[in-house]
């Protein structure tokens, strides 16, 4: 699965998410770039877009959109480490190619 990773999160999740082909928004020199026009550009070439961003699905029409979204609770380091292997049970879940995909991870207990 191909996978972009959006710059609020930290770098060190593209090694975290390996076998995926994981990519971050800076290496596909999309830094900066406004959600919308992220999406689009995201939509071309990958299968689902990991993200912190829990306003996301309210501020961008996601409707028909074949790119799955993935909430992630927090962009935290240590909470994303903690919680590897529930973002890739996560991503597991994503079926690449449906539309209106758009899991939000809630935060780990205990």
């Amino acid at each position: 699965m191909r996978v972009p990773i959006d710059e609020c999160l930290p770098e060190d999740l593209v090694e975290w998410l390996k076998p995926l082909d994981a990519k971050t928004v800076q290496q596909m020199g999309w830094a900066g770039v406004k959600n919308g026009q992220l999406l689009r550009r995201a939509e071309e070439y990958f299968d689902l877009f990991v993200t912190a961003d829990k306003r996301m699905r309210y501020q961008q029409n996601l409707n028909g959109r074949r790119l799955a979204i993935l909430v992630l609770p927090s962009n935290r380091l240590k909470v994303l480490r903690k919680t590897t292997a529930e973002i890739l049970a996560a991503i597991a879940q994503v079926v690449p190619g449906l539309p209106d995909q758009y899991p939000e991870m809630m935060w780990p207990t205990g």
